[in-house]
């Protein structure tokens, strides 16, 4: 990458560093500015915020890596939260802005009691500082390695260059998380969402004119003759994750991430009204069904192009996006995915330090000050952390989803449990995730089972669905009626844009099968 690509990826980042700050300045000042931005984020600010919360590089490394090395199965994971989405804005966020939650553990609170939302809590930042975290700034950082050669020219260790870009991504990431709130966080993953979908629908397209010698059509029938196996969506058994995961552990892995996870919740509880959430909500099931053909066609294309000769999976991204971008462009993209994992990472700095805030108690008139600090010691652990997954020899996506189920299912189970009866037994719950932290692990890393570890969440799931309904639920005083803190009107064109994803999610799988192109 020349002198010239890296000014223009300062520039561009100054850039949306300064718009950033025009809308969010003085914004953040009160508790209800830092972390919910004052209720006051539109539609399109949520759908960027979730675009980009959501794909990082974790993603772009993750996925593409998993078609390179196998097929298109891993794709499960993106285009079935459309119906998560679904479920999210029609039913769940409705419940949510009604009760003028912060946190989802504040609405654990309401239907068991203080214990489950600290330990809840608890589950969140343990699973945001040891997983998500880490693998976010380690993507990051490796794509921002590959693209710029930093090893190369910065003539240090590959391990010590590692470690530098983490400190860099996690800094820049971290000041827009701390100065700014959540507002800042809204306005910067808009802005580094419209270049993402810019730039990187360019990724697969020069990459088929590469494989094409010069021609796009030509290049997409060397694609289509040469490589229909790893077109397949419908995985076997033997696949990353086999199609029958869709229909037991996947739609509660998804539905956890997209309705009961607290960073990907918050902005939704940050909407004007309830409209704006459920538009951003669905439009965001939108652009998850447009993953594969922006993320993980590149990583078939870099194997036609390079062959198993990659020193691993998770360099076929960035080792693509270096070989066919023009260098004018190389430093823009470099802007991108700098973007990308600070949004990411940002966003999982906010929502931690809310959970530490909000639910521990911390609610005095220094509470965001208190946050901030809380941040810098979040993103501390994080950086100590994320060296250490270079080693995750199944590929980063694998070993992060494994990771996320000590945690994700406890989650969606207690909040579908309580919507269902009106509250639990907050002892049984506090059993829950105890005991699924226990058994999971076991089953997942301590023996070999023979069953993949999704169709253990949908095992577990019923377990502890039917443990915490069967227990007899503690009846609770009902809380006093609040006035909702936004307009619950609902999107009058909700359930046929519903009804529209889904039928855009059943045709991408057509598609991408053996009635399809995977002939």
């Amino acid at each position: 990458m020349t002198g010239w690509s890296l000014l223009a990826a300062v520039a561009a980042l100054s850039t949306v560093g300064g718009i950033t700050w025009a809308f969010s300045r003085g914004r953040s000042s009160t508790p209800g500015g830092y972390f919910l931005a004052g209720r006051s984020l539109t539609a399109p600010l949520i759908a960027g915020s979730l675009l980009l919360t959501n794909i990082s590089t974790e993603q772009l490394v993750g996925l593409a890596g998993s078609a390179y090395a196998t097929n298109l199965s891993s794709m499960a994971w993106e285009v079935t939260a459309g119906v998560a989405c679904i479920v999210m804005a029609l039913w769940l966020l409705p419940r949510y802005l009604a009760g003028g939650f912060t946190t989802l553990p504040e609405f654990l609170a309401s239907r068991y009691d203080s214990r489950v939302r600290r330990a809840s809590a608890l589950l969140f930042l343990l699973g945001y500082a040891v997983i998500t975290l880490p693998s976010v700034l380690y993507s990051g950082s490796l794509a921002v390695m590959l693209l710029t050669d930093a090893t190369q020219w910065s003539g240090v260790s590959e391990t010590t260059t590692l470690f530098s870009t983490i400190l860099v991504i996690a800094g820049i990431g971290g000041a827009f998380a701390i100065a700014g709130g959540l507002r800042a966080v809204a306005v910067s993953d808009t802005l580094f969402g419209i270049g993402l979908l810019a730039i990187g629908a360019m990724i697969p397209i020069l990459g088929l004119v590469t494989l094409g010698s010069g021609s796009l059509l030509h290049g997409w029938q060397q694609l289509l003759l040469n490589a229909p196996e790893k077109l397949n969506a419908i995985g076997g058994s033997d696949a990353p994750t086999p199609i029958a995961t869709v229909f037991t552990g996947m739609l509660l892995a998804n539905l956890f991430y997209w309705g009961t996870n607290q960073y990907v919740v918050q902005r939704t509880l940050a909407a004007r009204s309830l409209a704006a959430g459920q538009i951003g909500v669905l439009v965001s099931g939108f652009f998850k069904v447009l993953v594969p053909f922006f993320v993980m066609l590149p990583g078939i294309i870099a194997w036609l192009l390079y062959g198993p000769h990659l020193a691993s999976m998770d360099m076929a991204y960035p080792t693509l996006v270096r070989n066919v971008l023009p260098a004018w462009l190389q430093g823009l993209f470099l802007a991108v995915v700098i973007g990308v994992v600070a949004s990411s990472f940002n966003s999982l700095v906010n929502s931690a330090a809310t959970l530490l805030s909000r639910d521990f108690g911390h609610t005095s008139a220094h509470a965001v000050r208190t946050a901030r600090w809380q941040s810098v010691g979040i993103i501390a652990l994080s950086i100590v952390i994320a060296p250490q997954l270079a080693e995750a020899g199944e590929g980063l996506w694998q070993v992060i989803r494994r990771f996320t189920g000590f945690y994700n299912i406890p989650v969606v189970t207690l909040v579908l449990v309580a919507l269902l009866r009106r509250g639990g037994n907050p002892v049984a719950a506090l059993w829950v995730m105890v005991g699924h932290i226990v058994v999971y692990g076991l089953v997942t890393f301590g023996m070999d089972t023979g069953l993949h570890f999704i169709h253990w969440y949908a095992i577990l799931f019923a377990v502890e669905a039917a443990i915490l309904l069967l227990v007899p639920r503690v009846d609770r005083a009902a809380p006093d009626a609040a006035p909702p803190a936004v307009d619950l009107t609902p999107w009058r064109y909700r359930y046929p844009a519903a009804a529209l994803l889904v039928l855009a999610m059943l045709a991408t799988y057509a598609l991408f099968s053996p009635i399809g192109i995977a002939q």
